[in-house]
């Protein structure tokens, strides 16, 4: 089958021939019919050769949508022909964390040397996708892959982020996101479906903006260095009760603390590289700093529910797996609107 590999540390993403992989006991075999292109994978890519996390040659992508092909011994629940999201972030599913469905905080993963599809792995920016096992997949019931492969990640994971601030974005509240790209123009969708909480969307691509406004953004401020000061000045200098940095850089964290208010909740869900300092003075009083990760397996359940329900509208980019290299291209130059979808199989 073909399959789009980093295979060398610093080299772009090359499409290749592999073998067809084949479902051992209690694994799932699919056939891909979309996979996600995330921002997160260019991280993957931008990573120094001391310290690279995973073997190479890897196949990349951890979002991903396919048609049940094959069945391990002893799998039950799903049959042939079933279509499945599947679920990226794999735990041991036995410690006290993924026995509550939130396997993307598996005690034991670390430990037994589990790693998401995608993220050590083998992707799902493929032909087909081994799935380790069928409680990793989720009925499409009806959507669209390509639509509904970025939610399993550009959807599931702000959705986890926003989910315990619900709380505090009551009337008069606003919610700050930073950064309109795959993830944060989701967030938008899913703070206007949730919440009465007022929207501001924060981003240095006018592009962006524009499509934070068309999916739902009762204000748009361009990211510079009036911005934090724009953002206060909108509530009142109150601040925003909710900030969400989906770029997690160090000018955006620090924007996040500067637009906060007091009993804020701060969520930094970009890997930028950027820190928060938390502590008496740094941070308005009571103000709480988080770095989510994923989301969970229930969660995921309901960001399709959402999607079902019409309330989230994803942008897309669709690409051949053979043009894949060339989206991952279009990713770093920051030139994909919405989200970049693979459909391997035409």
């Amino acid at each position: 089958m073909k399959a789009l590999q980093y295979r060398e540390v610093g080299s772009a993403p090359e499409v290749v021939t592999v073998p067809d992989p084949e479902p051992g006991p209690g694994q799932v075999l699919l056939e891909v019919t979309a996979a996600g292109a995330c921002h997160s994978d260019i991280s993957v890519m931008s990573w120094p050769a001391d310290d690279f996390p995973f073997a190479l040659p890897l196949t990349l992508g951890h979002e991903g949508v396919g048609t049940v092909a094959a069945l391990g011994a002893g799998v039950t629940g799903v049959a042939e022909g079933d279509a499945v999201a599947v679920y990226g972030p794999w735990g041991c599913g036995r410690c006290l964390n993924c026995a509550a469905g939130k396997e993307n905080y598996c005690l034991r993963a670390a430990e037994l040397g589990i790693q998401p599809p995608g993220l050590g792995a083998p992707g799902s920016m493929a032909e087909y996708l081994l799935v380790d096992d069928p409680r990793h997949l989720v009925p499409l019931n009806g959507l669209d892959p390509v639509t509904a492969v970025p939610l399993t990640d550009a959807g599931l994971t702000p959705y986890h982020a926003i989910k315990p601030s619900l709380p505090k974005l009551v009337p008069g509240a606003t919610a700050v996101v930073i950064g309109v790209g795959g993830l944060g123009h989701i967030g938008v969708q899913v703070l206007r479906a949730l919440t009465t909480a007022r929207v501001i969307a924060v981003d240095v691509n006018e592009d962006k903006l524009a499509l934070a406004r068309t999916v739902g953004a009762h204000e748009t401020v361009r990211s510079d260095e009036q911005a934090a000061a724009k953002v206060r000045e909108m509530t009142g200098d109150r601040g925003a009760q909710a900030v969400f940095d989906f770029v997690g850089s160090q000018p955006t964290v620090e924007m996040a603390g500067a637009v906060a208010s007091v009993e804020a909740d701060i969520s930094i869900v970009g890997i930028g590289g950027g820190s928060l300092p938390v502590g008496f003075g740094f941070l308005p009083f009571e103000a709480s700093v988080s770095a989510p990760y994923w989301g969970s397996r229930g969660e995921l359940h309901e960001v399709l529910e959402l999607a079902r329900a019409g309330v989230l509208s994803v942008h897309t980019e669709t690409y051949s797996l053979d043009e894949a290299p060339l989206a991952y291209e279009r990713l770093h130059d920051g030139t994909i609107n919405g989200r970049a979808v693979i459909v391997p199989n035409g």
